[in-house]
């Protein structure tokens, strides 16, 4: 026998490969082509969160938890806007103060004007959309370096808060249904419902995808691995409402206090509305396209000036619904709302999340998980009664961290030739 008989014995004798072992090693591939995504958040998430509950033992408490949420929703709604931006490659240093004008736009309304809160979030919102454009047009019409137009920005949105709440003034906010967004939550039996509709949706939409792949003939993700993720969504989030459902409050006689905060559920809004825009619409692939190469997409027909406009557009208009986010939790608006540290928080969260400062990589789900650990790091820090300075220096190091990995990744996929 000769030896390519002996081969094609041995070949035909082996045991073909499972989809689910091929598609963990397309995934290993994929690692190892520099193809990270979120895998280092999580890492550094657990990591932080282990050492906190390690040094704290308070830190893994249902209260804690819940503040968590409520302490780091502003930002992460902000950094959600910021991806659209970042993915094009651009940047927007006006977003936290836009926020705050925004803010403060709704409050004063509502505070000084008698206005209800639908007409004063309406008026809010299109403050944003209006902020966007503008830097949209700067920025796409005109050639002006987004940096520039959007330090500019920066600065100029500090006078306009200032002027707004008349030099100083705290506009407090009053309306009930502004501040439950940050400060009440569900009921518990609702969670449970949210929870199951959530993980429900999930699974179809998986289904659903899969499906429709295989009728064109496209490959798709093996039926186990999708149980997996459903399976770990579910744990994820039944495990989440438990905690949350868990009686807070010191004094339970007096006042309950459990459930899932109210701006759980808008978040998770924002991220699966967004999380549609940028990966099941024409509009995201374009936002992609532009991001990954200007003139190759402008050559492809894409309208590339609208594609830049509009992600300014909503990145304002999402940073208008972070400042009322961020209103409600402080139960008013003065200076300070949208600076600080917001701006900062906001970059930190979408790139440390994994969104690539580089533009065409990017994907709202970076801003949460992101968001999450600025929140920790800030939340644990706190518990163990460092200074402001300590915390800035540790996140700052965390975002240096996170661009040095995508700076490598960048490199390591050019190197493999999966970019």
């Amino acid at each position: 026998m000769t030896t390519s008989t002996l081969a094609t014995a041995a070949g035909a004798g082996a045991a073909p490969s499972s989809p689910v072992a091929a598609h963990v090693r397309d995934y290993l591939a994929r690692l190892r082509g520099g193809d990270m995504g979120v895998l280092p958040a999580l890492f550094g998430l657990f990591a932080l969160c282990t050492a906190f509950s390690i040094m704290r033992p308070r830190f893994l408490t249902a209260g804690n938890f819940a503040n968590l949420f409520t302490q780091g929703a502003a930002v992460t709604v902000i950094a959600m806007g910021l991806i659209f931006v970042l993915v094009l490659g651009e940047i927007d240093l006006s977003a936290g103060f836009a926020s705050g004008v925004c803010a403060a736009v709704c409050a004063v309304l509502m505070d000084r004007h008698g206005a209800p809160w639908y007409l004063a979030v309406g008026a809010a919102l299109l403050t944003g959309l209006a902020i966007g454009l503008t830097i949209g047009v700067l920025v796409a019409k005109l050639g002006i370096p987004s940096f520039v137009v959007t330090l500019g920005g920066f600065l100029a949105f500090q006078g306009v808060l200032l002027m707004i709440v008349q030099n100083g003034k705290n506009v407090p906010v009053r309306d009930s249904t502004i501040l439950a967004i940050a400060n009440k939550n569900v009921a518990p039996w609702l969670g449970w419902v949210m929870a199951t509709v959530a993980v429900g949706a999930y699974a179809a939409v998986q289904y659903a995808w899969a499906r429709g792949r295989a009728h064109r003939g496209l490959a798709t993700v093996p039926t186990a691995v999708t149980a997996f993720r459903i399976g770990v969504l579910a744990s994820i989030l039944y495990g989440g409402v438990y905690v949350l459902n868990l009686e807070r409050s010191r004094n339970a006689a007096v006042v309950s206090l459990k459930g899932v905060p109210i701006v759980v559920p808008i978040l998770a809004v924002l991220l699966v509305a967004g999380t549609f825009v940028l990966r099941r619409t024409a509009y995201g692939l374009s936002l992609y396209a532009v991001g990954g190469n200007r003139e190759a997409a402008r050559r492809a027909g894409i309208n590339v000036d609208r594609v830049r406009i509009s992600a300014f557009v909503i990145c304002s208009a999402l940073a208008a619904v972070g400042g009322i986010v961020a209103a409600s939790r402080a139960n008013s608006v003065d200076p300070n709302t949208g600076g600080s540290n917001v701006l900062l928080y906001a970059v930190g969260a979408a790139v440390i999340g994994g969104t690539s400062l580089f533009g065409g990589k990017g994907r709202l789900v970076d801003a949460v998980i992101g968001g999450a650990v600025v929140a920790v790091i800030d939340n644990g820090m706190g518990l163990m009664g460092y200074s402001a300075g300590v915390k800035y220096v540790v996140t700052g190091s965390v975002l240096l961290l996170a661009a040095g990995v995508d700076a490598l990744s960048r490199k390591r996929a050019e190197a493999t030739g999966l970019r």
